[in-house]
């Protein structure tokens, strides 16, 4: 497969896996969740690799969320295999038997977030921002992070930011 939307480099045996859509602050449109699906695939066999990061292009975003024109445009049918494809995504990336480590710059927003929760490890720079804004649109996260938030962090501070559509600071 081709991939347009993604780079990758394998060095050590290390898998470094770009998301590179900076334009679009590197959003999930379903090309990028189809390729990710692939090259996760192809890493998961690859013996050559024991690691994978998984990143985004520029310094603004690591995935600043599901990409909402692409979305806008779906029907009924597009948007469920849409959201079908996207927790396959989180579903692959939960059972890779390599470690993942989400290496977080920028934003980080709802599917985005979502995908780094996925991760064994995030690791954030200090631009890194994380948050469900979706939800004050009445919108809820749609690929699990109602379920994954509350494990890693906590229900308090899972509540906070679901309920509020709060963005943090790695910090």
């Amino acid at each position: 497969m081709e991939f347009e939307y993604l780079l990758t480099e394998v060095s050590e045996q290390v898998a470094l896996v770009t998301i590179n859509r900076p334009k679009a602050l590197n959003a999930l449109n379903s090309a990028v969740l189809k390729e990710i699906a692939h090259k996760f695939a192809e890493l998961e066999a690859n013996p050559e690799v024991s690691v994978v990061i998984l990143t985004g292009s520029g310094e603004k975003a690591f995935v600043a969320g599901a990409d909402i024109k692409e979305m806008a445009t779906l029907n009924s049918k597009e948007a469920f295999d849409f959201s079908r494809l996207g927790l396959q995504i989180i579903e692959q990336v939960n059972r890779m038997t390599k470690p993942v480590i989400a290496a977080v710059n920028g934003f980080a927003l709802g599917g985005g977030l979502e995908v780094a929760l996925a991760c064994d490890f995030i690791y954030a720079s200090d631009n890194a921002k994380f948050g469900f804004p979706e939800t004050t649109l009445g919108v809820i996260p749609g690929l699990g992070g109602t379920q994954t938030l509350p494990r890693l962090v906590g229900k308090a501070v899972a509540k906070e930011l679901i309920f509020s559509g709060k963005i943090i600071g790695a910090e």
